[in-house]
């Protein structure tokens, strides 16, 4: 959730009230399904007089305007219901039509802001007369679907704060709003039933009932906070306790630009290089050495604070503040262990370690020899900006300047990828893959996302060695 002060939230639609009730929030997805319904079996009638290929066509028209009518209709709402469309467009590419993954792209956090008066009845409910010792900007300086940002100071130290302020009603909804938005996809007609889609919303019930919890977000910016503070690189918000609760988090004001800004695409190559390396260093830090990842890749996480040019100290390294860490998975010691052996693999490039490396994991083990070997090619391929560039001959010319270094932007990868996972999932042997690689794999794609718009050059060298 961004803390950029370069966007102001002035200009903003506010609300009073967010529907937080079961009714509220059953009528408006009732509505929804009702039209949804109706629709799908007026397309059904028209359409039974055309041939095959028309028919087809019409079909993949009709499902395409049914996925973005349900994505608008959510994102009316706010709440948990939005952010389960969020999670299953990232992580549900496996059990959900691409129709529908990317009309729930769409869904947009920076919505309507909930007017002052209701934030400020809100925050007199959870802090009482400590209210009183805060001067609270009125106008928030970030939204997203469970929560709303604003500024504060400290009267009595004048030290400035950020408070994240979750919107009434929302933890008590999550379940119901599950089972709501499960509702609609089977009314829908456009998301068959499976036993892989019910093991997706449980996962996800568990993701947003922890995201919730700022107690344990808390917890958690402390851990990363106390992990980064002496590696200039890096900003993570000071946690203040005197301010945080349950659904209330307080912590230090940040400042920094967007990583879409242009202030930030302007920057000299090498300066824009040390930004992307740290951002990619941290997630392999997160993966291979506390085993436990920030999931959610969004943009909006990530703020880049500029150098000082004339400073003498640490403030003229360019930084990366890290904001939010709700969305946090812990792996287990088998899993991490096998990814190490997957990540080593990746690092010379040969195929033969990659088979040895696919051991141990019950997704692995359960495949035919040949079926393995294609995944074994398909995660050489994936791990092609984390391989030695002298021993990866494969690698295309144009991904590599003139230091060996990987060019991001010019790679291509995700469509390569995407090309070479559909094939091997046209094997009758494939399964869904664990939720865990495929959180892990979201978040690779979300750091392909952020190094390409920047367009960074990386050291493979620098980023696996420490962990050979």
């Amino acid at each position: 959730m961004e803390h950029d002060t370069s966007n102001s939230s002035k200009s903003k639609q506010s609300i009073d009230n967010l529907k937080t009730s079961g009714f509220e929030r059953r009528l408006s997805i009732a509505k929804t399904s009702l039209n949804v319904g109706r629709r799908w079996a007026g397309n059904s009638v028209s359409g039974i007089f055309l041939d095959k290929k028309a028919r087809t066509a019409r079909n993949q028209a009709f499902m395409e305007a049914q996925a973005q009518y349900v994505a608008e209709e959510l994102g009316k709402l706010k709440g948990s219901v939005v952010k389960i469309g969020q999670m299953l467009a990232l992580y549900g590419e496996h059990v959900l039509p691409r129709e529908i993954t990317r009309a729930l792209q769409t869904l947009n956090d920076d919505t309507a802001t909930l007017s002052w008066s209701k934030i400020e009845q809100n925050l007199q409910r959870i802090l009482g007369d400590k209210l009183k010792e805060l001067k609270v900007d009125t106008v928030p300086i970030g939204t997203a679907s469970l929560a709303q940002v604003h500024r504060a100071t400290i009267i009595a130290t004048g030290e400035e704060v950020v408070l994240k302020i979750q919107y009434p009603g929302v933890a008590e909804a999550i379940d119901s709003d599950l089972a709501l938005f499960k509702r609609l996809l089977k009314v829908s007609n456009v998301v068959p039933q499976t036993r892989s889609l019910d093991t997706w919303f449980e996962e996800i019930r568990d993701l947003l009932h922890n995201e919730v919890n700022y107690t344990v977000e808390a917890a958690t910016t402390e851990r990363f906070y106390g992990r980064l503070q002496n590696d200039p690189r890096y900003v993570v918000p000071k946690i203040n306790r005197a301010y945080s609760s349950k659904r209330l988090l307080c912590m230090s004001y940040e400042p920094g630009v967007t990583v879409t800004s242009d202030t930030l695409k302007s920057l000299p190559s090498e300066r824009r290089n040390a930004i992307g390396q740290a951002a990619i260093e941290i997630m392999m830090q997160e993966i291979f050495v506390w085993g436990e990842m920030q999931t959610d890749p969004n943009f909006g996480n990530y703020l880049v604070r500029l150098s000082d040019d004339n400073a003498t100290d640490n403030s003229k390294i360019d930084k990366l503040i890290l904001l939010d860490f709700g969305a946090i998975r812990q792996f287990d010691h088998n899993l991490l262990t096998i990814a190490h052996a997957l990540l080593r693999a990746g690092y010379y490039h040969d195929h033969t370690v990659m088979m040895a490396a696919m051991t141990g994991y019950e997704f692995f083990d359960t495949m035919s020899q040949q079926v393995k070997s294609n995944v074994a090619s398909l995660f050489l391929l994936a791990t092609e900006p984390f391989s030695n560039p002298m021993l990866n001959t494969d690698i295309p010319k144009f991904c590599l300047d003139a230091e060996n270094r990987y060019i991001w932007a010019h790679s291509k990868l995700h469509s390569r990828i995407s090309a070479n996972a559909r094939r091997a999932m046209q094997s009758f042997e494939f399964n869904l893959p664990p939720k865990e690689f495929m959180f892990i794999s979201r978040k690779f794609i979300g750091a392909y996302t952020f190094l390409t718009v920047m367009d960074v050059h990386t050291d493979s060298n620098t980023l696996v060695k420490p962990y050979l």
